[in-house]
């Protein structure tokens, strides 16, 4: 099957699917496709060449993005914890954790949430550490 490729639409288009395919529609090999198109690695960005196919560039990605998504992922994934800790206080049951590792707890998930405004950010070898016991609960 015939793929196409549009650079205005930035889309590509199987002849026999697509009904409509820009007049700028240049058919495209599968492996520049599978390349370019469906793996295209984080740190590349497309960029068209004269005829108007797609080829890869490096892209610099700003460390405060990074460091920013880092810490959205460390604190999505502790939050398991504090919700398990309220809901056994609610129930009444023997917690999994100590009052004071919830208090450390959530010390630790303040630090995150305040690392965007850390004199150090968006330096990663800087980054908020968790404590040692948390690292064992945590897969």
């Amino acid at each position: 099957m015939k793929r196409f490729y549009s650079q205005s639409t930035g889309t590509t288009y199987l002849v026999g699917v697509h009904q409509d395919i820009p007049a700028d529609a240049l058919e495209i090999p599968e492996t520049l496709y599978l390349e370019v198109i469906t793996n295209r690695p984080r740190d590349k960005m497309l960029a068209h060449d004269e005829r108007g196919l797609p080829f890869l560039i490096d892209v610099q990605i700003n460390p405060a993005v990074l460091e920013r998504e880092w810490r959205d992922v460390e604190i999505a994934k502790h939050e398991w914890l504090v919700s398990r800790h309220r809901a056994e206080i609610d129930l009444r049951r023997e917690t999994t954790i100590s009052a004071e590792r919830f208090a450390e707890l959530q010390g630790y998930l303040q630090v995150l949430r305040d690392w965007p405004l850390a004199q150090a950010f968006p330096d990663a070898a800087e980054r908020p550490t968790p404590p040692t016991w948390l690292v064992d609960l945590i897969p």
